[in-house]
């Protein structure tokens, strides 16, 4: 396998600033995944007389790790890492090269500081736009840290495994054999979960004027809007992008003919940073009170305090809330299928949901998936037609109206679906080993309780500034009663409420 041109350009670019010399030991077989991981370990070689390549035998073959001269860093590479872990990769080069991290002293020193032996394995798919980010974070914990090793592991190329451990979401990461956590986790979570929690970084921080809780598109538009009226601007959420980041194609945010969620969600986050903002990532809020000044409580016990607040809390993906949904979530009920859908090559699979989110599910779980069904509640289906003549044209997909889910069976994981004929009542079941849902959204927004006023549905109501039913508390994105949820929509609401935070103040302080 050679890598294409566009990939090479890349590669030459970053290897330029690869600062001390890298030693690549690889574990090889005669498989095809084992040639390919050859061609690509000399490729690098030869593309920068800062790295060479030795045989040796790792615990995994094919495989190769990635180590200063005479020193083991702990990172391992089993499979090929292109498609989303290109980026791994590089990093893991630069890292090991002697490149400084991008993260904040506190964070390294909280990383150098963990005592013990700490051996991590991580599952992924190369399609997963999830995975990089688990993968990267543990890379940094290896490089920084003797007692911690980290094994990047593609399901693809050792099924058996993943049939062995039942993995069936990705990223999957085992801790010292262990499960230790499935989806996105960053570097401050899996510091938290081994814990590493630090807080003094809360301690003796002045009010802010603006303070957005929430970084999704919503959230970083208002903290950018904010901070270019020069006042005192904080943010301070889970991740930056929220949900963009498991959104794949972006093809309608005008002016930007097409991108990707987590390469949006990455510009966010850029953008951002060329402000003067208190950026306080990986953190979620449990509570808000308005006294003198509003104050805004973390699950971490600190407690910020502004001026106004801006909620961005934005939404999740919605629960069919039926028996056996919970119970085999990541065992075969899945969420997000561009990051799931390779573990369920060749095998049954239910979509739930007729939106565009679930048509376009089914059209990409087709391509792997030896059968698609569509299970829909309503009469018709409501994606697009455009997409809903797409999934019909396909050989391999079955749609169902009138369809009732009343449980996902199964036993160690799924083997099934069972559904109600809505114009009938009669009972029918499905045998298939996954089923994603993709049933709309739900606003995160029930730490809210008796805060201010919500919609039955959880939705914040906000007047046209973005104004919430608390004075000084403005709101934006898909978290409140805007009539239309879409990423542009979101930006647009989150300058509103910025706008609309700084009239307040001027006028009632």
């Amino acid at each position: 396998m050679k890598l294409d041109a566009d990939i090479k350009q890349q590669l030459e670019q970053y290897l330029q600033l690869l600062e001390g010399n890298v030693l690549l030991k690889v574990s090889a077989g005669t498989d095809s995944v084992s040639n390919d991981m050859l061609d690509l370990v000399h490729e690098l070689s030869s593309m920068s007389d800062k790295i060479t390549v030795e045989q040796t035998t790792l615990p995994r073959t094919p495989s190769f790790s990635v180590n200063r001269v005479g020193e083991e860093t702990g990172i391992t590479f089993a499979g090929v890492p292109l498609g989303h872990e290109f980026t791994s990769l590089v990093l893991a080069l630069l890292q090991v090269s002697g490149r400084p991290p991008k993260v904040e002293q506190h964070i390294i020193d909280q990383i150098k500081g963990i005592r013990g032996e700490y051996r991590f394995e991580t599952y992924v798919s190369l399609t997963c736009h999830n995975c990089p980010d688990v993968v990267q974070a543990l890379n940094l914990l290896s490089v920084l840290n003797p007692g911690i090793s980290h094994t990047m592991i593609d399901g693809a190329a050792f099924k058996d495994e993943v049939e062995s451990k039942e993995i069936m979401a990705v990223p999957t990461v085992f801790l010292n054999g262990e499960l230790f956590g499935n989806g996105r986790m960053s570097v401050e979570d899996i510091l938290g979960k081994l814990g590493s929690s630090d807080t003094t970084a809360f301690e003796g921080k002045e009010p802010y004027d603006v303070l957005v809780v929430g970084g999704g598109p919503a959230g970083a538009s208002a903290a950018i809007y904010a901070a270019r009226k020069g006042i005192r601007t904080g943010i301070v959420a889970e991740r930056f992008g929220g949900q963009v980041n498991d959104t794949l194609g972006i093809e309608n945010l005008i002016g930007v003919k097409y991108t990707e969620g987590p390469k949006l969600a990455a510009n966010l986050e850029e953008h951002a940073k060329e402000y003067n903002i208190d950026i306080m990532m990986s953190q979620r809020a449990k509570g808000l009170q308005k006294k003198d000044l509003i104050e805004v409580e973390l699950e971490n016990g600190a407690v910020l305090k502004s001026k106004t607040v801006i909620l961005s809390t934005g939404a999740r993906w919605r629960n069919m809330n039926v028996p056996g949904e919970a119970e085999f979530k990541n065992k075969g009920v899945a969420y997000c299928p561009h990051c799931d859908g390779p573990l369920f090559a060749g095998k049954r699979v239910a979509v739930v949901g007729g939106g565009n989110s679930g048509v376009e599910a089914a059209i990409d779980l087709a391509g792997v998936a030896s059968h698609v069904t569509v299970l829909e509640f309503m009469p018709e289906l409501k994606a697009d037609s455009v997409l809903q003549d797409r999934l019909n044209s396909l050989p391999n997909t079955t749609v169902i109206k009138n369809a009732q889910v009343k449980e996902v069976t199964g036993d160690s994981k799924v083997n099934g679906v069972t559904y109600i004929e809505r114009e009938s009542g009669e009972e029918k079941h499905l045998e298939l080993e996954g089923v994603f849902v993709q049933i709309g959204l739900v606003p995160n927004t029930e730490w809210l309780e008796g805060t201010l006023e919500r919609t039955r549905m959880g939705e914040i109501i906000v007047d046209n500034r973005g104004a919430t039913t608390l004075p000084g508390v403005f709101a934006a994105g898909d978290c409140t009663n805007s009539a239309y949820k879409q990423i542009i929509i979101s930006m647009g609401s989150g300058a509103t409420a910025a706008l609309g935070a700084f009239d307040y103040m001027i006028r009632n302080q």
